[in-house]
């Protein structure tokens, strides 16, 4: 199958948008970047496993709302489906977490961590690329210590 770069690109959009929403905590924007039945795995960065959009919305919003984030994205790897009409998306990925002082505990202030998001993206009948699972995993984490 030949790539389509209007939708490589889309992709490539559509995860700018799941960054800058969810750092500037645009919660219904971010909802959007999503398909209803999202799977979001973080488990093997040491988090949870949530099966659908609203709860994941809800998890992460009750974990970061007040936190000061920065997510960047970079060197997409995309592999389209033959139809054209999903891909398999790999991400080098970076973030930085300030918790919010009622988040913090005697050891966690925040973190910076990098490592790769592995997605599934689905072309949507409106024409929007969305994402439909999700996997977070780290290569490196560095605590920062409260405050």
């Amino acid at each position: 199958m030949s790539v389509n770069f209007e939708d490589w690109v889309a992709i490539c959009e559509t995860k700018a948008r799941y960054c800058r929403l969810m750092d500037t905590k645009d919660w219904a924007g971010w909802a959007d970047c999503f398909t209803e039945d999202l799977v979001l795995d973080s488990t093997p960065a040491g988090g949870y496993r949530v099966d659908g959009r609203d709860e994941a919305i809800s998890r992460v919003r009750g974990s970061i709302d007040q936190a000061k984030t920065a997510h960047q994205v970079h060197n997409p790897e995309i592999v389209f489906d033959a139809d054209g009409a999903a891909a398999e998306v790999i991400w080098a990925m970076n973030d930085r977490v300030q918790m919010a002082s009622d988040k913090q505990n005697e050891t966690y202030g925040g973190h910076t961590g990098y490592g790769n998001y592995h997605e599934r993206y689905v072309k949507c009948a409106d024409g929007k690329w969305r994402i439909k699972a999700s996997r977070l995993s780290y290569l490196h984490f560095d605590v920062h210590a409260p405050g």
